[in-house]
This record gives structure tokens, C-alpha cells and sequence, in this order.
């Protein structure tokens, strides 16, 4: 019985560490997300397509053929196979269609990014955008990735460093028996979208500020080789979005970052 108590006790302290101990976002808040969410599913559509068509015509052994360039459409019934033969007329109507399905995603994301722009041009201090306009001076980190954060984090009632981490799913999953304790890797369970955006940051991170306080503690410590970078850029991710937060919540500026000129 002591056993099942002390377990008990044990499942309620970590619930309550990983809790993030957000508010619901409001109906206005989840509106702002969808403009971000819905380019990510174009660009997956898009990306999608392009595979389809290059998968197409490499069973036809034709490579190299870039179907996003402007002029594709026009040179897509030039191309031959190896034995100078042309397209197949079904394989060509199809890659047609998707090259059509292509330019109308593509013109879709335009639009979702115009009406962006245009947002913050218009109105730069309303709502959330004055957070936008401000990551976007971190020198590396674009309008996309400064947007999708503000939205999906960064404009939340996080209430410290901690829950800002935990809601992104980067902070470590102990597995912890009596006195033994060892990290099982990443938590997973907050928001997906935030941890890749800013695992990615991280690493264009590396190569834009090289000289801040972050990036040199990342390179000190994979410097000997002895613990692995695609472990430690988690770590500077985790670090860099706490950084973020705190920049556009007190306007402090990360140690050493380079900050672009305000336009």
C-alpha cells in the first residue's frame, strides 16, 4: 500500500512539472494561427507534388528536370527519355495537371504571404504583430519563423522560462526508478510545430551569430567531440527560445546577437 501511495505521489509531481499552465487562446487567437498553419499544409502540398512529378519522370529516366522552375510548363514536351523518345501522352497529360495544381498552390502561399506583409505594414503595433516586427530584427530568424513563434508561443500566458520550454515539448523525459534516473530523449509532448521551427533556427542560428554568448557555448561543448550536435543544437534550441521570450516580453536583447536595422 505504501508502495502504490508513494508511486501515486510521485505520477502527481511530475504531471504538475510538466504542466505548462497555459489559458485556452481565444477565438482571435486561434484565428491568427490559421494564416501560418495553412501555408505549412501548402508548402507540404507543394513539396508533395514535386516529388510526385520528379518520381514520374525518373521512371521514364529523366532527371535533373526542375518542375518549379517559371519556364517548366513550356519545356515539359520537350524532354525525351534515354532513348530520345518523348513523354507518354497519359504521363504528360498528368504532369500537366499537376504542374497546373502546382502554379494555383503557389499562388495560393502568395496570397497568405501579401495579405502578411501587407498586416504588418498597415497596423505594426496591433495585436501581436509589434512581436512579429521585433523577432524579425534577430539577424537569421525570418519573417516565417518569427510569425509561426509569436503565434503559437510567444503571444501565450506562459508564466516562466520553464513552462515556455515545456510547451514546446523541448525539456527531457526522465525515467526515474529509486535512486537511478536517465534521460529518455526529448518529451514530444508539447507543441510539435514549435520544436521543429525552432530546432531549425537553431541551426541557421549557428551560421548567422556566430559571436553571441549562444552559439559559443554550443561550439565549447561539441568542441571535444564528446557530446553530439544534433543533442546539443536541442539544448541551444531550448536556450534560444527561452532567449526569445524573454526578448519580447522585457525587451532583453540576447548576449552578443545581431540585431537587423529597424526599416
Amino acid at each position: 500500500m505504501r508502495d502504490s501511495f508513494v508511486l501515486l505521489r510521485r505520477m502527481i509531481r511530475s504531471a504538475e512539472k510538466h504542466c505548462t499552465m497555459a489559458a485556452i487562446p481565444t477565438l482571435a487567437e486561434e484565428g491568427a494561427k490559421r494564416p501560418t498553419r495553412e501555408r505549412e499544409q501548402l508548402v507540404n502540398k507543394r513539396t508533395a507534388i514535386v516529388n510526385r512529378m520528379k518520381a514520374a519522370l525518373v521512371r521514364l529516366g529523366i532527371r535533373g528536370f526542375n518542375p518549379k522552375l517559371r519556364k517548366a510548363p513550356e519545356q515539359l514536351a520537350a524532354l525525351r527519355t534515354p532513348e530520345e523518345g518523348p513523354i507518354p501522352p497519359n504521363t504528360l497529360a498528368e504532369l500537366r495537371r499537376e504542374m497546373a495544381h502546382l502554379r494555383f498552390i503557389d499562388e495560393q502561399i502568395k496570397e497568405i504571404e501579401v495579405a502578411r506583409l501587407n498586416r504588418l505594414k498597415q497596423a505594426p503595433q496591433q495585436g501581436s504583430n509589434g512581436k512579429v516586427l521585433q523577432l524579425q530584427q534577430v539577424n537569421g530568424l525570418g519573417i516565417e519563423t518569427a510569425d509561426m513563434l509569436t503565434h503559437e508561443v510567444l503571444s501565450r500566458n506562459l508564466r516562466d522560462e520553464r513552462a515556455v520550454a515545456r510547451y514546446a515539448g523541448l525539456t527531457g523525459s526522465p525515467d526515474e526508478s529509486g535512486r537511478r534516473r536517465r534521460e529518455k530523449g526529448l518529451a514530444k509532448a508539447g507543441n510539435a510545430r514549435v520544436r521543429r521551427g525552432m530546432i531549425q533556427f537553431a541551426w541557421r542560428f549557428l551560421i548567422h551569430q556566430k559571436e553571441s554568448a549562444l552559439a559559443q557555448w554550443y561550439q565549447a561543448r561539441v568542441a571535444d567531440g564528446g557530446k553530439k550536435r544534433k543533442t546539443m543544437v536541442v539544448a541551444l534550441a531550448r536556450k534560444l527560445l527561452i532567449a526569445l521570450w524573454r526578448f519580447v516580453t522585457t525587451g532583453e536583447v540576447p548576449h552578443g546577437v545581431i540585431l537587423r536595422a529597424v526599416a
